[in-house]
């Protein structure tokens, strides 16, 4: 009897593995918009002063891992346990992906697990954010590592069904320079944030010691630069097109463009009318989307050296 049960219990984990590695591709997909996803919840959080509607971490109350909710005080509790609990979806997401990209593709195995190590620092750095009342030296970083968690996210997706690279001379210079600008507008736009009036909680007051508007500009300067240096770079390209039948080149800049210049409107807008919460959060989102569409344009504008 007890032979029987386990060979059935075998099967049935065999069955699950099995059908986790067929959707693969759909767990790399899935990761990336989960990945996204909590930045743009992440952001509802902090924009309707959710950020301490849990009082401490790990536990959502002293003594309990639920909000308690009252009838004059349970909206941000809600919101902020909400999105806590999201954390549980992305770690089944990132559960499936290792699994799935781990029996399928050995060879981006070890990469597999990086979305769910993330997922884990950003748990620590979640809490940590929360022990120190929001302080904007730990918001920031928050924000950061989910940006940064996208920008991988995508590049597993693309590796791992070995998207066509572009057929022509390398450019990975230029690339970099490009990258190296990247990181210093999402840096500059955490910053931002930090000095900006959104602290997440009514009370948590405290903000970066910089000037907004100085720092806000600093922030601009850098887009403008990107754009510079990303026209240069589609010139140089504008011809080329991917290895093999499917070109996904021309598609992967395109993309970028557009989400830079709907990202760099909506930035300017909210600047000069007083930054509404709903443009922040449309922000946001674009902030997801511009990290997606770097990656997926840095990774596909690589000369393929297997062609």
């Amino acid at each position: 009897m007890l032979n029987r049960l386990l060979a059935a219990l075998r099967r049935a984990l065999t069955a699950v593995l099995d059908w986790i590695t067929r959707h693969a591709r759909g767990f790399t997909i899935a990761n990336i918009f989960t990945q996204a996803g909590i930045i743009v919840t992440g952001g509802v959080v902090r924009l309707t002063g959710s950020g301490l509607g849990c009082s401490t971490w790990p536990q959502c109350e002293p003594g309990s891992f639920t909000p308690e909710f009252h009838p004059e005080q349970w909206f941000h509790p809600a919101v902020e346990f909400g999105n806590r609990t999201l954390t549980f979806v992305l770690a089944i997401v990132a559960l499936g992906l290792a699994i799935g990209v781990w029996r399928s593709r050995p060879d981006l195995k070890w990469w597999a697990l990086v979305p769910g190590i993330g997922i884990i620092l950003q748990a620590v750095v979640g809490g940590i954010t929360v022990l120190v009342e929001l302080h904007p030296l730990v918001v920031a970083p928050h924000l950061l590592l989910s940006t940064a968690l996208v920008w991988f996210s995508v590049w597993l997706a693309l590796e791992y069904r070995r998207a066509p690279r572009r057929a022509g001379r390398s450019v990975i210079w230029h690339q970099r320079v490009i990258a190296l600008d990247v990181a210093v507008v999402l840096f500059l736009g955490a910053l931002t944030t930090g000095a900006g009036p959104h602290s997440g909680d009514a009370e948590a007051t405290e903000r970066l010691a910089l000037d907004p508007e100085l720092i806000a500009r600093a922030h601009a300067a850098s887009v403008w630069l990107f754009i510079a240096l990303f026209a240069a770079l589609v010139w140089r390209v504008r011809r080329d097109r991917s290895v093999g039948e499917r070109d996904e080149v021309r598609k992967a800049w395109v993309a970028l463009a557009v989400v830079t210049l709907a990202q760099g409107l909506i930035g300017y807008v909210q600047y000069f009318t007083g930054l509404p919460e709903v443009l922040v959060a449309l922000h946001l989102v674009g902030l997801g989307a511009f990290a997606a569409a770097h990656s997926a344009s840095h990774y596909l504008l690589k000369t393929d050296r297997r062609a």
